[in-house]
């Protein structure tokens, strides 16, 4: 079994120790800083967006939500195994930073400009580069910009090309992929020196010690969840499936049946399904039995 980690054991690229760093404003605005290679004046971090700084939200946010003075907005994230969607989940982030400005009442002319960042521990695109960036451009002309205001830039740790990238986002790739014992070294650097600092007393103030311990308790159940809806769908899709050939079941029935929400019920139906010669037989047992099983609700 995977010896679960404590928070003396995590480094910058576990997503918890990293949300938290990221939530001192001063660390977050020089990150962006260092990243984008322009000077911000101030970022407010929204903390309300974190369970590691807001224990009642439900559900378990891993990404930053900042805005600077510009009313700039910037999602970051820390990625640590490699997934084919990020380009996609990118979208979604910036759609997530436009709507919140639309619901606040703003028109299109006044959109905040806005900046997804993924700090990758792998190489998104195989390419050996320390920084991917992308914005939106004419296909037929790469000088005809469409100038939205969006601006997408994944970090890699695996990166070749040092002398073609500021050397401190270097450093500061080097340190988020170091072991434990490694991420605490002279990484000859100003940034790296504040978030080891800022890590020291994260871990050892005993309040994100017990931060930390609702944050693994509500990804485990997140993951048992996950698993739980997972089994109740496949079973629900294989009984439909089991009843494809025998006919087409009522409105009425499929609608009810999508809308059982416990596994019992659907294994209970699936067995009816499998055993059933006509779809007639399995209308009359399953309408007995949901009538039944609502009855003693």
């Amino acid at each position: 079994m995977k010896k679960r980690k404590t928070l003396q054991d995590l480094t910058i690229k576990d997503n918890f120790l990293f949300g938290a760093v990221m939530c001192v404003e001063e660390n977050c605005k020089g990150f962006l800083e260092m990243v984008l290679g322009f000077s911000i004046s101030s970022v407010v971090v929204s903390k309300e967006k974190s369970m590691i700084y807001h224990p009642e939200y439900k559900g378990v946010r891993l990404d930053i939500y900042a805005e600077d003075e510009n009313h700039t907005h910037y999602n970051v994230e820390m990625q640590v195994k490699k997934k084919t969607t990020l380009g996609k989940r990118s979208r979604y982030y910036h759609g997530q930073m436009v709507m919140e400005a639309l619901a606040s009442g703003e028109d299109y002319e006044t959109l905040p400009d806005t900046f997804v960042i993924f700090v990758c521990d792998f190489d998104p695109f195989g390419e050996h580069l320390y920084c991917y960036t992308f914005g939106n451009e004419c296909k037929e002309n790469k000088n005809v910009k469409l100038d939205d205001g969006s601006c997408t830039i994944f970090l890699s740790t695996k990166g070749e090309n040092e002398e073609k990238v500021p050397q401190e986002l270097v450093r500061f790739l080097k340190f988020v992929t170091a072991d434990l014992e490694e991420s605490e070294e002279d990484f000859q650097d100003e940034l790296v020196k504040r978030f080891q600092e800022t890590i020291h007393s994260i871990k050892t103030d005993r309040e994100m010690g017990e931060r930390y311990m609702i944050f693994e308790e509500m990804l485990r159940e997140e993951k048992q969840e996950g698993r739980l809806e997972g089994r109740i769908e496949a079973t629900r899709e294989a009984v439909f499936e089991l009843l494809e050939d025998l006919g087409e079941l009522p409105d009425s029935l499929r609608d009810r049946m999508e809308g059982l929400e416990e596994l019992g019920d659907l294994k209970f139906l699936f067995k009816l399904a499998a055993k059933t010669d006509s779809i007639q037989n399995f209308v009359e047992d399953a309408e007995k039995y949901l009538q039944t099983k609502e009855k003693e609700e």
